[in-house]
């Protein structure tokens, strides 16, 4: 079973990728920002809003601020999201929501008045303020991605622009939305919304400057450089394998294998199987052994 396959990106898409940078704390040392990003934009926030901010965490409710995202299906900008939000009452949230699960905040007035004060004090203290190049970057790499999709078979084409997400069919998902985003990567975010299962995918863009090498391919080189990686690569080599058989294989805690297949899929060595919220297993993603080489080599024999 395939899924029908929706690529999007809209200005939306990165503030609410910028807010679950920022609120999710303990993904800050894996970011490819800087890792001053949190302290630098908490600086800039009211007291006000940072205390706010601090307070919440990736949870339900945060699964459902990214839902109205998702759902305000006519806005493009965080401008028109809150404008659509503030249109609404706690009542036709509940109607919005209700397609998608029966889990709901324990107020929807208190969350419906949090979400307008989180979302326009996020634009106007942060977002708004944010380097137009991040939108017009993502814009683009929209837009080649689309033309590639044309070329090449769907499990290739979400192969190649996830970087090893395999999403396995799932009864009852029909369409898969992948939006690419800037400020969480090299982390995915996947979130499952009734037929819908969304994922805001890492889309590899540097915009450092560095002319040493991008990010990315540098990521895919020092992910090597540790015992127990390749262990796991090897391991891997056999077949398909759940977390616990690496951890087994390993005989390291569950925290220090956790974050070895991390590096590993953030570089994308490794598949990670996805059932709707849930990675099942994690298989040899062989053919990024063999970019490996080319992006030494490019770099060696400095070829552009």
């Amino acid at each position: 079973m395939a899924y029908q396959l929706d690529l999007q990106f809209d200005p939306k898409f990165e503030f609410i990728s910028s807010l679950h940078s920022y609120i999710c704390r303990k993904s800050h040392k894996k970011l490819d920002l800087t890792p001053t990003w949190a302290q630098g934009v908490k600086k800039k926030l009211t007291p006000e809003l940072s205390g706010i901010l601090d307070e919440m965490e990736v949870n339900a409710d945060w699964k459902l601020a990214y839902l109205l995202i998702v759902l305000s299906t006519h806005a493009k900008s965080p401008e028109e999201v809150i404008a659509w939000l503030e249109s609404l009452s706690s009542g036709d949230l509940y109607e919005l929501f209700a397609p998608y699960g029966n889990q709901f905040p324990d107020h929807m007035g208190e969350f419906h008045a949090k979400m307008i004060k989180v979302f326009t004090g996020w634009n106007e203290q942060y977002f708004n303020n944010s380097d137009p190049v991040i939108l017009s970057a993502l814009t683009r790499h929209v837009t080649e991605r689309k033309a590639e999709q044309l070329k090449i078979p769907q499990d290739m084409f979400i192969d190649d622009t996830t970087n090893g997400l395999v999403f396995e069919p799932v009864e009852g998902i029909e369409t898969l939305l992948l939006v690419p985003q800037y400020h969480f990567q090299p982390v995915n975010v996947i979130f499952q919304y009734g037929r819908v299962l969304f994922c805001h995918y890492c889309s590899r863009l540097d915009l450092s400057g560095d002319t040493f090498m991008s990010l990315h391919d540098y990521r895919m080189i020092r992910s090597l450089a540790e015992k127990s990686r390749l262990k796991i690569l090897r391991y891997l080599q056999e077949g398909p394998r759940s977390f616990i058989e690496i951890v087994r294989e390993l005989k390291l805690s569950k925290g220090i294998t956790h974050d070895h297949i991390s590096k590993l899929r953030s570089a994308g060595l490794i598949y990670a199987h996805v059932q709707g919220e849930t990675i099942t297993e994690y298989s040899l993603r062989i053919k990024a052994l063999g970019q490996i080489q080319d992006k030494l080599l490019d770099y060696i024999e400095h070829r552009s």
